[in-house]
């Protein structure tokens, strides 16, 4: 009788009870294939809605639609086994009130698989959050710079570089804590607020762009892998998959052209073929 290796997938409580210790490791996935190379060596898959721009070529988060996440999040799920997968709520999908945002967490719970879900702003969505978790559905906040609201920001530029902004990040890290979130995303701000409100706050923070001070880290897959044209300041590049592929791609259409793919190694012969007579060999005496 055979057994086969059960693995259990980490929850939310766990990524809480994280805080303090070992630092968190979060990246991006949008299908199955990265979501199971990933899987092995992360705490967190983020389904992000930053593949309306990194899968989709879209200019912002904004235009992404919830059967967009649900549909890529299916796949992450599928591919994956070990990791807390934890999917974007869209625009749109839960800012009207905390009933709405309910039915469209529950529908991507439900339809998923996933572990939990992450919406983005602080005070004002305190309410929605306390809403969720009451009704066991576990939020990840997200604070600073917050994408969804670039049209309102005006670009993607770093929050809270001068001290007289600090108060209104810090209440909305607090205020996201204590409506019951197991974890925060802190995007693209200041170090020194960074780490003034991960040593406030009594869930872990995830950092991106927001410094070593927080207790984890998340980037994007495929910019961390140098496959993006431009990156932002707050990445490293772990690889140059960009000209790889690149390369890759031009020997492949180099030898298309030139008949030298496929080759007889590439191609099937049928199997019913009738073997050719041996040639008779002359012997001379």
């Amino acid at each position: 009788m055979s057994h086969q290796t059960y693995i259990k997938r980490i929850t939310a409580p766990d990524i809480a009870a994280r805080k303090g210790g070992e630092p968190i490791v979060v990246l991006t996935s949008y299908h199955a294939q990265t979501a199971a190379l990933v899987d092995p060596h992360v705490d967190v898959l983020m389904v992000g809605d930053s593949l309306g721009m990194v899968f989709h070529g879209l200019e912002t988060t904004v235009p992404v639609p919830l059967d967009l996440m649900v549909a890529h999040a299916q796949a992450v799920v599928r591919g994956s086994e070990r990791a807390l997968v934890v999917v974007d709520l869209p625009f749109g999908s839960y800012e009207e009130s905390p009933a709405v945002a309910f039915r469209s967490a529950a529908r991507l719970m439900k339809e998923t698989g996933c572990g939990a879900v992450k919406l983005e702003g602080g005070v004002q969505m305190a309410e929605t959050i306390a809403y969720l978790t009451a009704r066991g559905i576990p939020v990840m906040g997200h604070i600073g710079m917050t994408p969804q609201a670039v049209n309102q920001l005006g670009g993607f530029a770093a929050r809270g570089r001068r001290r007289a902004e600090w108060a209104r990040f810090e209440d909305d890290a607090r205020a996201v804590a204590e409506a019951g979130a197991f974890s925060m995303v802190i995007e693209a701000i200041a170090e020194a607020l960074a780490a003034r409100i991960t040593k406030d706050v009594p869930i872990p923070t995830i950092g991106i762009g927001a410094s070593a001070e927080c207790d984890g880290q998340v980037l994007v897959l495929e910019d961390m892998l140098g496959l993006a044209p431009r990156v932002p300041k707050f990445v490293k590049e772990y690889a140059e998959l960009r000209s790889a592929v690149e390369g890759a791609v031009k020997a492949y259409a180099r030898d298309v052209r030139a008949g030298a793919f496929p080759a007889e190694e590439h191609t099937y012969s049928t199997l019913d073929e009738v073997p050719s007579a041996p040639k008779k060999v002359k012997i001379s005496v």
